[in-house]
């Protein structure tokens, strides 16, 4: 197990090689959940315009694989020392269609270039 490297210039003690792991599960479950969320748009709109029950499964696993967004995001929030209202911030960007995207790689940017500068 790798020891913390130490806060440089004021910055709070960081496990990189624990905060890229959980930058790429992060990004992994954004990907994911971005791509479930427009097929549950999908499902919406096919249910509510067409009266159509072929995606009337999807809801449920789109719940868990959101859980599951929910969790990355937290870990990486932990892991990079993030505020509880980034976080949230960052959580709820998953309810929104294509922002989804967006914030991911917003966020990825930034973690990555904290994490170059330690």
């Amino acid at each position: 197990m790798t020891d913390p490297k130490p806060a440089a210039a004021g910055k709070p003690t960081i496990d990189v090689n624990q905060a890229r792991s959980a930058l790429k599960f992060f990004k992994i479950a954004a990907f994911i959940v971005g791509i479930g969320l427009l097929v549950l748009v999908l499902e919406m709109v096919l249910h509510y315009g067409f009266h159509n029950d072929a995606l009337a499964w999807w809801p449920q696993p789109h719940g868990l694989l959101f859980l599951v967004y929910v969790a990355a995001t937290a870990n990486l929030g932990f892991k990079m020392r993030w505020g509880l209202g980034k976080m949230v911030l960052v959580i709820l960007a998953g309810c929104v269609p294509f922002l989804s995207f967006w914030v991911e790689r917003k966020m990825s940017r930034e973690v990555e270039a904290d994490l170059a500068g330690r």
